[in-house]
């Protein structure tokens, strides 16, 4: 059947008509604004002298590795922040001296502490041991529940591995805690250390059982974007699958960590006033 020019024109029409109507199949990116709620925690870091607590976290909050850091004396005040899903986790690290001539110093910093690393050498089978000992002062001053990691450090140093993952693995199940390695010195597993205290702190503020851990509504707003996977149901933003067990939790976007530290000698008590009431 021959279709004259006029009749070529109509359907062309048509068929340009019937395209505008269609939506478009790589308009795929939606947004959306979600209302943040904010939770502030403080956490205490503990174990033996020169296990490398500080290097941990100074690795952490400031993507810094450093032989030259001294002993802590008292305790370093250190603030880093989370976003995972719609929560804002701010946690204010007390970072404590190892020696013992500040042991009886140490209820000050981990008095009303929501959450506590817990770290010992990889390599010096008695700084593990001496966790029990750090667990046992936490079980006396602390009444409410707590987060705690176990943090075996200095993976780097694998060959003169002392203590077995297994043998940690099991003393962290038994105070209902979770295990990682990590090594400061490359950068090895401490994020992950600090995602998951993030996400035991978002399951206490929603268990409303620690009258000592803040809660609030932000003044961020999250940014969803079609683009985001999902894990379970909730939104991943960026954290590389590489431990299963805390992505059933749901795992968010990392912040840029704000960090700050201050030597607190003699535990200053004004400086830890604000969780203490």
């Amino acid at each position: 059947l021959a279709v004259d020019g006029c009749g070529r024109h109509e359907q062309e029409e048509k068929r340009t008509a019937e395209k505008r109507r269609r939506p478009r199949r790589d308009a795929v990116c939606t947004a959306s604004f979600v209302s943040m709620k904010a939770i502030e925690a403080k956490i205490v870091v503990l174990g033996s002298q020169g296990v490398g607590k500080t290097s941990l976290v100074v690795r952490y909050v400031s993507n810094v590795y450093t032989k030259e850091i001294s002993p802590t004396i008292g305790a370093s005040f250190f603030t880093c922040k989370v976003n995972l899903e719609d929560f804002k986790v701010k946690m204010q690290v007390w970072d404590t001296a190892g020696q013992e001539r500040f042991k009886a110093m140490a209820p000050l910093y981990y008095r009303n502490a929501n959450a506590a690393l817990l770290v010992f050498d990889l390599t010096q089978y008695n700084s593990f041991n001496e966790i029990k000992g750090w667990v046992q002062e936490l079980q006396r001053n602390v009444q409410e529940p707590m987060v705690l990691s176990l943090v075996g450090n200095k993976l780097d140093l694998e060959a003169k591995r002392a203590v077995s993952r297994e043998e940690a693995m099991l003393y962290a199940n038994s105070i209902g805690g979770n295990y990682f390695e990590t090594s400061a010195l490359h950068d090895q597993g401490i994020e992950q250390v600090f995602i998951s205290i993030a996400v035991g702190l978002i399951k206490l503020s929603g268990e409303d059982v620690c009258s000592s851990l803040k809660r609030y509504e932000s003044n961020d707003s999250l940014v969803l974007s079609g683009y985001s996977t999902r894990v379970n149901g909730v939104v991943q933003m960026g954290i590389p699958v590489e431990n299963d067990s805390i992505l059933s939790d749901g795992i968010g976007r990392l912040e840029t960590p704000s960090w700050s530290r201050d030597h607190i000698a003699h535990g200053d008590e004004q400086r830890v006033g604000w969780c203490c009431y």
